[in-house]
């Protein structure tokens, strides 16, 4: 038995893909083109193991995918991979176009040519899942009711519009076609191997430099944070039991506002690196708000509760604690990330 995993170095996909090799016997296929947020280092635990065969590859590579489909005849395709960061879509959008609703479709339509050629036998337990964002379904008053699955789309960026349009694929695959599709559309995820370009990890690491920690606009945006290792065993949930061709929402019930998320992490390094400088909340630093920041997401994740019997294990308290200990624990690892493209990328972003 094998499951393919695209994106399976970037940060969800790298936790997936431990993940499943510590819960499961399954053989695993990693598929990543190993772009800036691709890191081969984070599935280095893996190395050797008989289970688990990387591959660097792009999914808008359709010689590779029926080839690797041809050769594992995996029982199932889990798609995380993605150009993910809003900032950057804004900056590049074409890139996002490309990976995001181009590499979906190939990746479909290679999926649907292997499993069409599938025996009886296994064709009916084949799998497509397909995951997603909250983003896809824009931005939320501060009292209206959270995100449900029959929300409609309204996506604000251009990475939000890409991920929703690779949905409506999806969608399309299974209405048109019939190929067993299921898709997750899950909160902000936080946790290890973050890449340092998103909130939690950038506050960490800038502030154990010293540096400023940006804070957009007034820092009242809210979010519903996910400790990454839930929303795995959420997927492997919906993989496991899910119903064809249904969508479920992924949530932590934990929303919280940006600033709050940056003062409980300064909190934290307080009490666990302090710097002789003083509180690290003295380096927050407010910044120009980026174009069409949404001001609040949240997750009704009662669905999967009650369809699968999944809730998240993880309280935000703990989970970020978790998070910030992994970090201090992992200095290599972060340096490594940090190249000279990230540096600069910083430096046009917060300049």
């Amino acid at each position: 038995m094998t499951i393919l995993v695209t994106g399976g170095a970037g940060f969800i996909g790298s936790n997936f893909v431990l993940d499943w090799a510590a819960q499961t016997a399954e053989k695993v296929i990693t598929l990543d083109a190993l772009t800036y947020a691709g890191n081969r280092d984070n599935l280095a635990s893996l190395a050797g193991n008989e289970r688990h065969h990387f591959v660097h590859g792009d999914i808008a590579d359709r010689a590779l995918l029926d080839q690797l489909l041809d050769t594992h005849q995996p029982r199932a395709i889990v798609h995380f991979a993605a150009e993910s960061h809003v900032d950057r879509s804004i900056h590049g959008p074409g890139a996002f176009i490309k990976t995001n609703v181009e590499g979906t479709f190939t990746l479909l339509e290679a999926a649907r040519a292997y499993w069409t050629r599938l025996g009886e036998d296994v064709r009916s337990d084949f799998r497509f899942l397909h995951v997603s964002t909250d983003e896809v379904y824009g931005s939320l008053t501060p009292d209206a009711p959270a995100f449900t699955e029959t929300h409609p789309f309204e996506p604000n960026s251009p990475y939000s519009a890409s991920k929703a349009a690779s949905d409506h694929l999806v969608r399309a695959w299974h209405h048109t076609y019939g190929l067993p599709v299921l898709t997750t559309n899950c909160s902000n995820n936080y946790g290890p191997f973050h890449f340092p370009e998103k909130l939690i990890p950038l506050m960490i690491v800038n502030a154990l430099a010293g540096k400023p920690l940006p804070v957009y606009g007034d820092g009242q945006q809210i979010r519903d944070w996910l400790y990454v290792k839930d929303h795995c065993s959420a997927i492997r949930a919906v993989l496991a039991r899910g119903r064809v061709g249904e969508t479920y929402n992924v949530g932590g019930w934990n929303e919280k506002a940006n600033l709050d998320i940056v003062r409980t992490v300064c909190a934290l390094l307080d009490e666990l690196r302090p710097s002789s400088e003083g509180p690290y909340a003295r380096l927050i630093t407010y910044v120009k708000d980026r174009p069409g920041h949404d001001r609040r997401y949240a997750i009704d994740a009662r669905k999967i509760e009650r369809e699968l019997g999944w809730r998240p294990a993880e309280t935000f308290e703990t989970g970020i604690r978790k998070t910030v200990q992994w970090y201090l624990d992992h200095p290599a690892w972060v340096a490594r990330v940090q190249s000279g493209a990230y540096r600069d990328w910083m430096e046009k972003q917060y300049a």
